[in-house]
């Protein structure tokens, strides 16, 4: 058989070596044996299945001295790249629960040990497989053997039997050969390793011991060496000291169970005497009350130097009461002690409710008399609730006592809270908003209107704007209102979860960071936060209105800031903040609505049944409207926006209306004033998609507009050319082109002289075309690319009719007249187009 790698003392040292490396404290290794790792699977009913491809390790027993105990571990070691071992896990053997050895292994050499301290049970150990079934037993038995040594017990064993393990190890204990001296010479004498040692010191006898032996056997009158003849002696008096004994206690076996039940029954009784002491020792405990903190709950006084002692007075109370309704005595032995409780309680609660409600308007009004804390003329004084909060602070624990012991005293305090701060509140939001308006440096403001000379209505740059205050107004005091919501839900103890607010949570949520976890304690707090702090918002709209008067623009900027607040910082306003902030935000919609109303009414009033000579003048004011709009945008624009689809929807039906008054000037009308609106919004079309949507559409419009007046002056002034091929065009319906030139006045000759009168002095004419153009518009700057339009289209339609005759008169087309007549008139109009250049 190949030799145990357990007596492989290189592989010993190399463990210790390895261990030493890792660890600080030395420790002794006990044994080590070289193993295959492996990890089963969970199969049914919780059994090991299978188990994954095999990995090398070694398993090493060590164990190190810690003061006077012993402490053993169970260490596994791994093979580093070099060859190296290192250690790669560690377990404490005072852990080890079961050693189990795999009933799926035929062999018998692979098992586990399960550790109570794993920390996931539902992982499946790690296998071990020796290999051969005695290296199995010789590490298997070490182990128990070190837990039954330092533990005094072994861990539960599956899978093998304990008996046969015994038997094994007897038969596989290694020996060793010693001498013997006999009265025959020295012989040779085989004993286990492990039971010599006992052997020898069950062998050695101390002198004492001996003396006494020797002092025994001369009672007896027998030599030290008749061993034998002692030895029967005492067997027979050991016989017969037996036999004493049981005929003893045979006789008295009555009275024996007679005085056991006796001391049963004693100790029974004073076991359940001293319970009973210590049970009467803990009720009055809580049922006597210290003197100390019944003068405190009576008497004493609600100073903030005293707090500390109500506070402790309190704590006692609230946990005696407690603990005489939990305990299982019967009622009528604690009613006495009950009622002298619920007595102390409402005098308590009495005396504390009536100091708190006395205590708010009493700091309150302090604050109110100092007209620091206060805005002044010049001064802008910030509100600065902080002394008073931490103020309140002081009586907190005192308010979750009176919570606890009666709730609803609960009502009037706060209703004395809110009413006290609303004052203050309300206060300093009149000051503030009054020094804001008086110290603003804001006049009214010159915006651009539709009535009066265009000229006087040029945009200027926004410096300083009555917007400014009311951002002012908005940052100073949207901040306080969260903030006392908050400290108000937490200070009064409402049922406030920790601080974590999220996006999901509701807008409607009175608290400022923070879920309520009742619904009628939501609603409990929506009423209080309502007392707290209602009034305020008329001091917003004051100043809402009087920027509005200022400067109507400053709607829009202002809408910004309160839309910023509601959806920027959403998670953290308190209901009834969001509440104002809404009702801000639909009265500044309001009142700019209102504005946006009164310039499409001044729009409309453009419409009477005057002829318009040139462009409208709404439209370049509309642009310097928009120019200034844009620099207040501070934020969404859809308030913008909005104004801006009202405004030129509007413009452009109003523009329809007055072209229609004088019909013979209609295109004139609308091209004129199309161009005027795309030029004047050329820049901020760029840059703002909802202009450039109609800036596209005044381009379309533009674009209509010419091509009808073009066609009109063409159609004017080469009437009888155009009105010749219309008349093809219908013949050409009912009839074959080589049949039109035998109709009426459809003939070869009728065509020549149509052509020549038509054509004849076709430079008059284009001179005429151009005049008839430059006569109707009134801007100047709209003629060349006009002109350039017409030109273009005239030739387009002349081609189109050349090809059109190409078709009915063959022999007239080529080179002949037509070609000459439309070289010449391309001639005539790039000569014509030199002289009006």
């Amino acid at each position: 058989m190949a030799r145990s790698s357990a007596d492989d003392m290189e592989l010993k040292r190399s463990c210790e070596g390895g261990i030493m490396a890792k660890e600080k404290d030395r420790e002794t290794v006990v044994m080590c044996m070289r193993v295959a790792k492996g990890r089963g699977v969970w199969g049914k009913a919780g059994k090991l299945a299978s188990r994954h491809m095999a990995k090398p390790r070694v398993l090493a027993i060590t164990t190190k001295a810690k003061g006077q105990r012993t402490k053993a571990f169970v260490r596994v070691l791994k093979y580093s790249n070099g060859g190296v071992l290192e250690p790669a896990k560690v377990y404490k053997m005072k852990h080890l629960s079961k050693v189990e050895v795999v009933q799926n292994d035929p062999s018998g050499c692979t098992f586990l040990l399960g550790f109570d301290n794993l920390r996931s049970q539902s992982v499946s150990p790690p296998q071990w497989t020796m290999r051969n079934k005695d290296d199995r037993n010789r590490l298997l038995m070490c182990i128990l053997n070190m837990c039954k040594e330092i533990l005094g017990g072994i861990p539960k064993v599956v899978g093998m039997d304990i008996v046969e393990m015994a038997m094994w190890a007897k038969e596989n204990t290694p020996v060793k050969v010693t001498q013997v001296s006999t009265k025959d010479g020295p012989i040779e004498s085989v004993v286990g390793e492990a039971d010599s040692q006992v052997a020898v010191e069950k062998d050695l006898v101390s002198q004492a011991e001996e003396e006494d032996i020797e002092a025994l056997l001369g009672t007896y009158v027998i030599a030290i060496g008749e061993a034998e003849a002692f030895s029967e002696r005492m067997k027979r008096e050991l016989v017969a000291l037996e036999s004493a004994n049981v005929y003893a206690l045979m006789e008295t076996e009555s009275v024996v169970e007679e005085i056991e039940w006796r001391n049963n029954r004693l100790e029974l009784q004073s076991d359940s005497n001293v319970a009973l002491i210590d049970e009467l020792d803990k009720l009055l405990v809580f049922l006597q009350i210290p003197p100390e903190y019944e003068a405190s709950l009576t008497g004493g006084s609600f100073d903030e130097g005293n707090m500390v002692k109500n506070i402790e007075a309190c704590d006692w109370l609230t946990s005696a009461i407690k603990n005489l309704e939990a305990s299982n005595l019967d009622p009528v032995y604690v009613r006495e002690k009950r009622a002298e409780f619920v007595l102390l309680k409402c005098t308590f609660v009495r005396r504390a409710s009536e100091f708190l409600r006395n205590y708010f308007p009493s700091l309150i009004d302090f604050m109110l008399n100092d007209k620091g804390n206060f805005s002044q003329r010049g001064q802008l004084q910030r509100p600065d609730h902080a002394d008073m909060r931490y103020k309140c602070r002081t009586y907190a624990r005192l308010l979750q006592h009176i919570k606890s012991l009666d709730k609803s005293c609960l009502t009037p305090l706060r209703k004395a809270y809110c009413h006290s701060l609303n004052l203050l509140i309300r206060r300093e939001a009149r000051e503030f908003s009054n020094e804001l308006r008086a110290g603003s440096k804001a006049s009214k403001s010159s915006t651009p209107l539709f009535e009066g000379p265009a000229s006087a209505n040029q945009p200027i740059n926004i410096t300083d704007t009555s917007a400014d205050a009311y951002c002012k107004m908005i940052t100073v005091f949207i901040p306080l209102l969260v903030d006392e919501s908050s400290f108000f839900a937490h200070f009064m103890c409402f049922d406030v979860s920790a601080l974590a607010p999220s996006d999901e949570s509701d807008n409607k949520n009175p608290v400022a960071e923070g879920k309520i976890n009742s619904t009628a304690e939501l609603g409990v707090l929506n009423q209080c936060l309502q007392e707290l702090l209602d009034g305020i918002q008329e001091d917003f709209y004051a100043l809402v209105d009087w920027a509005f008067k200022l400067d109507p623009l400053s709607c829009i900027s202002m809408h910004g800031i309160t839309d910023r607040y509601l959806s920027g910082q959403k998670a953290e306003v308190a209901g009834y903040v969001h509440v104002l902030l809404d009702d801000l935000e639909t009265r500044i919609s309001i009142l700019f609505s209102r504005f946006v109303d009164d310039a499409c009414y001044q729009i409309e009033k453009y419409e009477r049944n005057v002829r318009q000579v040139g462009v409208v003048p709404y439209i370049p004011r509309f642009s310097q409207l928009a120019a200034r709009m844009e620099q207040y945008i501070n934020g969404s624009r859809d308030l913008v926006d909005q104004a801006y689809t009202k405004i030129v929807t509007i413009m452009f039906v109003t523009l329809e209306k007055i072209a229609q008054v004088e019909p013979k000037y209609v295109d004139i009308v609308l091209l004129e004033n199309y161009a005027a609106f795309q030029h004047s919004l050329y820049d901020l079309a760029n840059v703002v998609p909802t202009l450039a949507k109609y800036y596209h559409q005044a381009s379309e419009a533009y674009e209509q507009a010419c091509s009808r007046h073009i066609n009109l002056v063409i159609y004017i002034h080469f009437e009888k050319l155009f009105q010749f091929a219309r008349k093809i065009e219908e013949l050409m319906y009912n009839m074959s082109p080589e049949e039109i030139p035998f109709q009426v006045g459809m003939s070869k000759v009728d065509f020549r002289k149509m052509l020549k009168s038509s054509l004849s002095g076709l430079d008059k004419t284009i001179n005429a075309m151009y005049r008839k153009l430059q006569k109707n518009i009134t801007a100047e700057e709209l003629l060349p690319s006009l002109w350039e339009k017409c030109k273009k289209e005239f030739l387009d339609k002349y081609a189109t009719f050349l090809k059109l005759i190409s078709k009915i008169y063959p022999s007239e087309t080529g080179w002949g007249r037509l070609g000459h007549q439309k070289r010449r008139g391309n001639r005539v109009l790039v000569e014509s187009n030199k002289v009006i250049i």
